[in-house]
Formats: structure tokens, sequence, C-alpha cells
């Protein structure tokens, strides 16, 4: 895929959290891994991001949490996204931050496909939405359209 454009990725922080080292370093290493790259800054809302998502026509969606309120807040962006015609199966959903073992297996079922915890390696988010989108290119050369359509 010499010529295909660049994977875009919208990295947002739900909620109050108000701490944004962590998405901004993996934001910077998506950026840097030559990936277009969307950060919507701290304390935003579902409805925010999502919005965000389609106005972006991203592929990748990342959201970064500390405060522990993701069990309340990342279904309720899946919805927003789901209310604009975003279905998990059309974008990538990955998860960073503080999350407990437990809460993951939810995570999951509400579509999101990884959970990148503290230390987890910058090079490993990149591979894998390299991987994902390598594995969405022959999809979407058969839709006719990009992997981010409807």
């Amino acid at each position: 895929m010499p010529n295909a454009p660049p994977i875009r990725v919208l990295v947002a922080k739900p909620g109050l959290d108000g701490h944004d080292r962590g998405a901004k370093v993996v934001a910077r290493a998506l950026r840097d891994a030559g990936m277009e790259v969307i950060y919507t800054g701290i304390r935003q809302t579902p409805e925010m991001i999502a919005e965000a998502a389609l106005q972006e026509d991203v592929q990748v969606i990342g959201l970064s949490i500390l405060s522990g309120a993701h069990l309340e807040l990342f279904p309720r962006v899946v919805q927003a996204l789901k209310d604009r015609g975003i279905g998990p199966d059309q974008v990538l959903l990955f998860a960073g931050g503080i999350i407990p073992d437990e809460d993951i297996p939810a995570l999951k079922q509400l579509g999101f496909r990884e959970v990148f915890r503290p230390g987890a390696s910058t090079q490993d988010i990149i591979d894998y939405v390299r991987r994902w989108a390598a594995g969405r290119a022959p999809a979407a050369a058969a839709e006719g359209g990009a992997a981010s359509g409807p």
C-alpha cells in the first residue's frame, strides 16, 4: 500500500479527566509513525467525540481515561457514534488508561478491540493500528471506498 492515504486517528479524553500526558504521548507517536492524528483535548463529551469522528472521517478512535468513569462514558461514546451512523465494525476503537482487568470484557463487548494500560509500548499501539488498517484495506477496496465509510 505505498500510495495509500495515511490512517486517520482521533485521540480523545472523555469526561472531566484533565490528565492528558499519556494521550498526548500516544497521539504524537501515531503522528510520528505517519498517521494523521486529531487530538480533541481534555474534557470532551461523548457527543463532541462522536461529532469530531464524523467530521474528521477517522478510521480509528482512541479514548484515554484515568478517572475510572470508563464504564459510564465509553458506552455513551459508542452510542453517540451509532447515532451518527458509525458502528464499532466501521472504525477501530481502542482504549487506554487506568482500566481494571475485570472491566476489559465489558469494553470489548462494546466494540473496543484493545485496551492499552499504563506501561504499554507506543510501538505496540502503532503496530496494532497498522495491522488493523492492513486487514481493512482489502475490504475497503472491495467496497470501492474508504475503510471508514458506512
